[in-house]
């Protein structure tokens, strides 16, 4: 560190000079060839990168998934190596370094160095700095049906540049911190990952009943309780206070199997509009990215009534509310659900189909005694505030904490 607070006070002691992201990046929308055009797919030789590239394979890519023909390539223009693609729709911030000439589908904007700026910026400082670029496109975004990033204010978005010494030393210090950082996290994930497998197979065994099993009925959801589909409800309708509301996005990335309390509200006189949910409801997030996700619930467990909106349905009914959430987590209930989900970029689930789900339903007390044994896997694997994910979480923040600090710089005067 003492390094680089001596290049600094050598090199730039006054501040540094600001670029707009279109001065600093050529920028080009990624797109997705035909699929009904096998010409375009079949013995392609061409990385084309989606989310899943980097979900699988991290931010620094050199192969893909999948791959195009020449064929596919519009303009004969490829995305060339040691450029950057960002996400500026759906899963929005997420980039990748790309270190092979390759294209990406249509959620992604690739970022090429201009050439009069190659031998001044490093491509692994702008690398680093997209973290920050990252979060700032997360708030800064237009709403209609998916967001996406204002590409307006994207495009005059100001980011530091220093001397191409310091940020050598940025780099390499980063590097480090990125490489011991990884190796802590990798140790954590694989110990959690091995209880979640734990859990995950007590879970099933738990709902594993034989027909014949005495108590126990097979009954349809739709004969246990029933569903009302959300309506309206925009994250711009978010403020600090009203009504507690559950927004279907927050189910798969924020909620676990239940919550007394909201991350969200709205105003009192818009809540009279959507769909209330009453304490013991399961909240359903019926659209979603992935089959993985679409259907998750979360128990609504708080005193007062709180409110859904679209893309979102309201299960009510009699039974152990926990029971019935955890439920809809087992390989039986995916491998059902499976057979109903429709569409491919977007998945859906009718309120019609899930009535349909058959699930075993054991007198009320057999219910309890379940549902008190997997709080408690589920305590040890997913509570954010102990246990191992919070480990996680603590190393993740510190590293950024360090990542946001070297990467900050006074603007020249």
């Amino acid at each position: 560190m003492s390094k680089l607070q001596d290049l600094i006070k050598e090199l730039c002691p006054d501040g540094v000079e600001f670029m707009r992201m279109d001065e600093v990046f050529e920028m080009r929308n990624g797109y997705t060839p035909s699929k009904a055009n096998d010409r375009y797919w079949n013995n392609g030789t061409i990385p084309w990168f989606r989310m899943e590239d980097i979900r699988q394979n991290g931010r620094i890519l050199s192969d893909s998934i999948q791959h195009i023909t020449k064929e596919a390539v519009k303009g004969g223009r490829l995305f060339p190596a040691n450029s950057f693609i960002i996400a500026t729709t759906a899963t929005i911030g997420e980039h990748a370094l790309i270190i092979a000439d390759s294209l990406a589908n249509q959620q992604f904007t690739n970022l090429t160095i201009r050439k009069s700026l190659v031998e001044q910026i490093l491509d692994k400082y702008l690398f680093y700095y997209l973290f920050i670029v990252g979060e700032w496109c997360k708030n800064n975004t237009n709403i209609s049906g998916f967001a996406s990033v204002d590409m307006s204010k994207f495009r005059k978005l100001e980011i530091p540049i220093p001397p191409i010494e310091v940020q050598n030393e940025i780099v390499r210090i980063l590097d480090i911190f990125t490489s011991h950082a990884a190796e802590l996290q990798a140790n954590l994930q694989a110990e959690l990952q091995a209880r979640k497998e734990q859990y995950e197979y007590y879970r099933n065994k738990l709902f594993t009943f034989d027909e014949n099993d005495e108590g126990v009925k097979w009954m349809k959801l739709g004969e246990i309780g029933t569903f009302v589909r959300g309506n309206g409800l925009q994250k711009k309708d978010f403020t600090e206070a009203g009504v507690g509301c559950i927004h279907y996005g927050q189910i798969y990335t924020y909620y676990g199997t239940s919550t007394d309390t909201t991350k969200s509200f709205v105003p009192y006189d818009l809540a009279q509009k959507l769909t209330k949910v009453k304490s013991g409801n399961l909240v359903i997030a019926c659209t979603s990215e992935n089959i993985e996700d679409v259907c998750k619930a979360v128990v609504w467990l708080g005193e007062e009534d709180i409110v859904t909106g679209g893309h979102a349905c309201v299960f009510a009914h009699n039974e152990i509310p926990k029971y019935i959430a955890y439920i809809f987590q087992t390989e039986y209930f995916f491998q059902q659900k499976k057979k109903y989900a429709r569409g491919a970029k977007v998945i859906d689930i009718k309120m019609s189909d899930l009535e349909k789900i058959t699930i075993p339903v054991p007198p009320l007390s057999e219910q309890q005694r379940i549902v008190s044994i997997l709080d408690k896997f589920e305590s040890l694997v997913n509570d954010l505030t102990a246990g191992l994910p919070a480990e996680i979480a603590a190393v993740q923040e510190q590293y950024e904490y360090y990542r946001n600090k070297l990467l900050t710089f006074k603007r020249i005067s």
